[in-house]
């Protein structure tokens, strides 16, 4: 049973001014695509996975046109060199964006289609923030998305792609796909699976799998920082029965929309001067402050300074902040030496518009090369540290911040560029804070530009009715007639 393995991975934020080029995506091959897939049991022994190449990228702004053009050509390619295949699984995202092109994942899934014809089965492993068109589903049989945010289930993800898209081709129930768009649209900072009302709604999704004609159930929550018409929160059921996986779309579709008003952030979420005000009145520590509009996980470019200027002019210290992108910073640091100081400007260093920070800054510690783009450099700036980069990247990990030698828990505050925050950096907090800062997600949702997305949605328009009605893909049709 010959499978090929491969995709694009990446989110794109429509009010980010960063384009992302070849050099933004790390591309698996080999045994590194095939690690992102668990072992499992019950797949066929003659099971052959044929890797081609997967391109990920950390979430930022549009991806140039020929940077994609590049990519897809290159996959086709490779998969056309494999000769014929019984199978294509393909790990995406769902939420990137080329401007010129207005469903890029469509685009790809249906070039895909193509080469390969109609016999081959396709499932696809998508983040829950994703978007979905009737393009994509007419292309695929099978659709399995993350069902946690934070995405702790990536790798089981793509494992239930694989075991959906194994038994299908064994002929164990020909698989097709429903789905109901959602005129709804939240950040994810809104909808964490740790939180209600996505808890209890995640929770229900395995139940549906367990519905006769149901395999996998899916809520697609969306991606909120596009202004696109495709961006929509949906339900999107895969299974062996046409009425079993439209009716499954139209409940969970029906459930998300009726907990519409219920979606809270999950932690205080203030502006950032009252932000700053409330913690200089607490009392333990570490306080974790997430500066969200920056958060470059979600598509933020991560170079702004506001949070560091701030807390600066308030005289504050023992604050550690990880961290800021600036390459040219990061250079000057480095060129100075550790344990020396040095005069540097910080912030904006990719384009954002955000007050620039110029001080003294003594240098702790360097880690990392300019010529891979790993350069590193922790700072005291004032009595604080400020962990600076050259290439723009998340510290959501604590090993992250112990390879400089620091103890995150030695600080009154930790102030990382993030939404939601995921569980190492969580279970520092005490307590954890959400700042809403400026940036290319902001969480102030209603006020940005939306002039391409889809109307009505809500929260952009509130004044109006939805009913569910599912749409099963186009080889749904097909699959009854053949069977």
């Amino acid at each position: 049973m010959k499978i090929a393995v491969g995709g694009i991975h990446t989110e794109c934020s429509t009010y980010s001014s960063l384009v992302q080029t070849r050099e933004d995506f790390k591309v698996a091959r080999g045994a590194d695509l095939l690690d992102q897939i668990p072992r499992q049991d019950g797949l066929p022994g003659d099971l052959d996975l044929r890797p081609l190449f997967h391109a990920r990228s950390i979430p930022g702004g549009p991806v140039s046109p020929d940077c994609y053009a590049a990519f897809k050509t290159a996959f086709l390619a490779e998969l056309a060199a494999e000769g014929p295949v019984e199978g294509v699984l393909l790990i995406m995202h769902g939420a990137m964006h080329v401007d010129g092109l207005s469903d890029v994942e469509g685009d790809w899934i249906s070039g895909v289609r193509e080469l390969v014809g109609e016999s081959v089965s396709i499932a696809v492993s998508y983040d829950l923030h994703g978007n979905v068109t009737q393009k994509i589903i007419d292309a695929i049989d099978i659709f399995c998305a993350y069902r946690t945010a934070p995405h702790i289930d990536v790798a089981q993800t793509h494992a239930r792609a694989l075991r959906e898209l194994t038994q299908m081709i064994s002929g164990i129930g020909r698989r097709m796909v429903a789905w109901a768009p959602i005129p709804l649209l939240l950040p994810g900072e809104k909808t964490s699976t740790v939180d209600e009302p996505a808890a209890r709604l995640y929770l229900q999704l395995p139940q549906e799998d367990r519905l006769s004609g149901v395999t996998d159930a899916n809520l697609m929550v969306g991606y909120v920082w596009a202004d696109v018409e495709r961006a929509t929160a949906a339900a999107v059921v895969t299974g062996t029965d046409p009425q079993a996986i439209i009716q499954s779309a139209e409940r969970i579709a029906t459930a998300y929309w009726d907990a519409r008003n219920e979606f809270k952030f999950g932690v205080p979420t203030i502006d950032l001067a009252t932000a700053l005000d409330h913690i200089s009145k607490l009392e333990t520590k570490p306080v974790v402050l997430a500066d969200s509009g920056d958060n470059p996980t979600g598509g933020g470019i991560g170079d702004r300074s506001d949070v560091l200027s701030a807390w600066l002019a308030s005289g504050r210290t023992n604050a550690l902040f990880a961290g800021i992108a600036d390459e040219p910073a990061a250079r000057a640091a480095k060129d100075r030496g550790q344990g020396n100081t040095v005069h540097l400007t910080l912030g904006g260093a990719l384009g954002s518009a955000c007050p620039q920070v110029s001080c003294q800054a003594k240098v702790l510690s360097i880690h990392g090369m300019t010529e891979d783009g790993t350069l590193e450099v922790a700072l005291d700036i004032h009595g604080n540290t400020v962990l600076v980069t050259q290439k723009r990247r998340p510290f959501h990990q604590v090993r992250d911040i112990d390879k400089f030698g620091i103890n995150p828990r030695d600080y009154d505050v930790l102030i990382v560029k993030a939404g939601y925050l995921v569980s190492e950096i969580a279970a520092l907090a005490n307590p954890a804070i959400m700042a809403l800062t400026d940036g290319a997600v902001s969480q102030d949702i209603t006020s940005l530009n939306n002039t391409k997305r889809s109307k009505p949605t809500f929260p952009f328009q509130r004044d109006f009715d939805y009913l569910p009605k599912a749409r099963p893909s186009a080889r749904a049709g097909t699959t009854r007639q053949a069977e």
